[in-house]
């Protein structure tokens, strides 16, 4: 197993803390080396990396940068550390370790995207982590590595440190571009993307704290050095942090290449109290779970798509589970927020926590999603209670199919995706649990 480390390579080196500790482990040299070079050069690496957004879609990252209009004149660069995903951990840990990576990675990508004014959206309750990064910021602006001459160059390159207030919502990129404007964090229609239309309508480029921080290894080491660490379309090293029923949980940076199973067994030191796996939630709340039997499948973004070995998951009369459009769903890799569940774990009070915290958490802006977790909250929670009614297991594929695809962001989606994922693969929990109730109510 490679031993590669890169956004965790200073975890437990209390210098990187310091930009003196950090400069003398080789720290700024990028962001000076990055000002020389062409910009779009820059971006054709960060292209040829094959570096996917960490956030959870994992899309592209060079692409992405791309979609800026050629004749922007005022572009910004966010960066998304509002680590609100239950399950994931990741972010406050690299800002904990190795905050002047973040602030240098910034740097780099500010410069080749030519955005002065950039910000860091940080969650409110990262107090801990607030602190770390604002002292960083500090220690940069006074060694003249950001402000209106960065190195000495006659660059400019700002970066402000806001805090949310704590709202799920406002991980979700344009409802984050609302609150950093002062507006209430809800998500905005799209089109416009970000890219074109973002804060303060300048073309805006929004990226997760690890994709950041893997842009001066990939600017330092060159594209097909970090596309050849990875697998396919992923380039670089994953970070899982891993939680739940296993002996060694933990925040990890690990090869795209590691089976689910190997993660939990060899590295994690396998499940508690000699119990086996009943189902593992491989990238977060807001993913669809996965069984015992298929786990031998990379952490990799595509290899947890689509797996020939999975049949068309159908749950209840005519129910299939599916992102709309035809297209199977097994599961997605996510933020990697990885979540192992126990064989003497109940299921049915799994997903209504899950259930209960997307409701609370919606932003009420839309219909379907408003009106829909809300019922997905109050059904699950009588089935899980010993309280459900003939036809509630079906009644929640409904309500979850209604919601999928039809809500303004992808909250609608993290609530249906995990509801018709637990469906699909524990419906006989379910039916056995309503059997139950009202087998005691007619006693």
């Amino acid at each position: 197993m490679s031993e590669t480390k890169i956004v965790t390579a200073n975890f437990g080196n209390e210098k990187a803390r310091t930009i003196e500790g950090y400069e003398s482990l080789g720290g700024y040299s990028v962001a000076r080396k990055s000002l020389s070079m062409d910009s779009a050069k820059i971006i054709e690496e960060v292209k040829t990396s094959n570096l996917r957004g960490r956030g959870g879609a994992g899309f592209p990252t060079g692409i992405k940068w791309g979609f800026l209009p050629k004749d922007a004149k005022t572009v910004h660069l966010v960066c998304n550390c509002d680590e609100s995903e239950p399950g994931t951990c990741k972010d406050g840990e690299l800002i904990t370790w190795d905050p002047h990576l973040l602030i240098e990675g910034m740097i780099v990508s500010a410069v080749a995207l030519k955005a002065e004014d950039n910000y860091i959206y940080i969650r409110g309750e990262m107090m801990a982590e607030y602190l770390v990064l604002q002292k960083a910021l500090d220690e940069a602006y006074a060694k003249g590595y950001l402000g209106t001459n960065i190195f000495g160059s006659g660059r400019t390159c700002h970066i402000t440190l806001h805090r949310g207030a704590g709202a799920y919502i406002c991980g979700e990129e344009t409802a984050l571009l609302n609150s950093l404007e002062g507006l209430r964090g809800q998500p905005r229609l799209k089109p416009p993307f970000p890219a074109v239309k973002g804060l303060f309508g300048n073309p805006t480029i929004v990226n997760n704290v690890e994709t950041l921080m893997n842009i001066p290894a990939i600017v330092d080491k060159g594209g097909q050095w970090f596309a050849d660490l990875g697998v396919g379309r992923s380039g670089g090293t994953r970070i899982v942090c891993v939680s739940g029923h296993v002996n060694k949980p933990g925040v990890y940076e690990l090869p795209m290449t590691i089976t689910m199973r190997e993660l939990i067994d060899d590295v994690c030191g396998g499940v508690w109290k000699g119990r086996k796996v009943k189902a593992v939630i491989p990238g977060g709340s807001s993913m669809p779970p996965m069984c015992d039997d298929e786990l031998d499948v990379p952490v990799e973004f595509d290899a947890m798509m689509t797996d020939e070995r999975i049949k068309p998951c159908e749950y209840g009369p005519g129910k299939t589970f599916d992102m709309g459009g035809g297209r199977q769903l097994r599961t997605m890799a996510g933020s990697g927020g990885i979540v192992v569940i126990d064989d003497e774990t109940d299921i049915t009070k799994v997903v209504w926590r899950i259930m209960k915290f997307y409701a609370h958490e919606s932003c009420g802006q839309c219909t379907p999603c408003r009106e829909g977790t809300g019922w997905l909250e109050k059904v699950s929670k009588r089935v899980a209670f010993g309280k459900g009614k003939p036809g509630d297991a079906e009644l929640l594929g409904s309500i979850a199919h209604g919601i999928a695809g039809n809500s303004i962001c992808a909250l609608g989606e993290a609530a249906a995706w995990p509801m018709m994922g637990f469906l699909t693969r524990f419906w006989d929990e379910f039916e056995a649990k309503i059997a139950a109730a009202q087998k005691g109510s007619a006693a």
